[in-house]
């Protein structure tokens, strides 16, 4: 990608290097009870808003252990690509005669606390709708190499799914889908989070559609790299993992929806054409 020299964002919280504080005090029942809505509320099972209660109460705060490079070329990659999709999407709200706001993204090690819970590298790159911000551990890049997908644009790919999810979020699409999940059975609700990843695949394929048109900034080989990323579907994760692949257990959809999204995004630049639900 020719991502050097360009703009970078400033809407990111750099917290690497910290580590967890642990309280030693117990869980409040009033407590207890909002995490446990909180979780059922963004799709989260009991069990795991009772381990959030757990984790929140862990942790008092965070304070700095090491000092950070400066000259970081994985965050200065993660400021440009971020920059770009404030200006990219900046300017297909503006076309529609809306302002875009900009999410926060947050780099972090191993574990930070959230609105949504005590997020974790484990659970790879993901997207807070309670406080707008996106989640990252840079070790993350060195899992997209292991599941075959290197390069420099699978990575800015996963940025722009994870800003899918805020556009998603900022235009009322993720609250009427959580609105429908609380009203239905577990297989309907798992059904509905499957098309909301997807529909974020096809919104950041509408990303590299209308950032190519602002000023090229692919180079040979990187929508192939962005089919990689694409292509790491539950299916394929099951099947390396040696298990069967089950629908009712898909979290991301199918390699193949996620590249057929990813792809009509990227040709027809339209928010239109992600209609993942119909």
């Amino acid at each position: 990608m020719r991502w050097r020299g360009r703009r970078q964002s400033t809407n990111v919280e750099d917290r690497r290097g910290q580590r967890m504080m642990r309280g030693k005090r117990k869980a409040s029942g009033g407590v207890m009870l909002v995490l446990i809505l909180v979780g059922l509320f963004f799709g989260e099972d009991v069990q795991r808003a009772l381990s959030l209660v757990i984790d929140t109460n862990e942790q008092v705060q965070q304070v700095p252990t090491r000092s950070k490079s400066v000259n970081d070329q994985n965050v200065a990659f993660v400021k440009t690509i971020l920059a770009e999709t404030e200006d990219t999407w900046s300017q297909i709200f503006a076309q529609s005669g809306s302002t875009y706001q900009a999410p926060v993204l947050v780099l972090y090690d191993g574990r930070t606390p959230t609105a949504c819970g005590m997020g974790q590298a484990a659970s790879g790159p993901f997207y807070c709708p309670g406080d707008y911000k996106i989640y990252i551990d840079l070790s993350f890049m060195g899992e997209l190499k292991r599941m075959g997908a290197p390069g420099d644009f699978a990575f800015a790919y996963v940025i722009a799914h994870e800003v899918g999810h805020h556009v998603q979020n900022i235009i009322g699409i993720a609250k009427d889908v959580r609105q429908k999940q609380s009203r239905s059975n577990k297989a309907v609700a798992n059904a509905l989070s499957v098309n909301m990843e997807l529909q974020a695949d096809c919104l950041g394929g509408i990303w590299i559609n209308h950032t190519e048109k602002r000023g090229a900034i692919l180079e040979r080989g990187d929508i192939e790299e962005g089919f990689a990323a694409a292509a790491v579907g539950d299916d394929t994760i099951m099947k390396r993992a040696g298990m069967a692949p089950r629908r009712e257990n898909f979290t991301h959809g199918s390699s193949r929806e996620r590249m057929y999204w990813f792809k009509q995004g990227m040709e027809s630049g339209s928010i239109s054409a992600c209609q993942t639900f119909s």
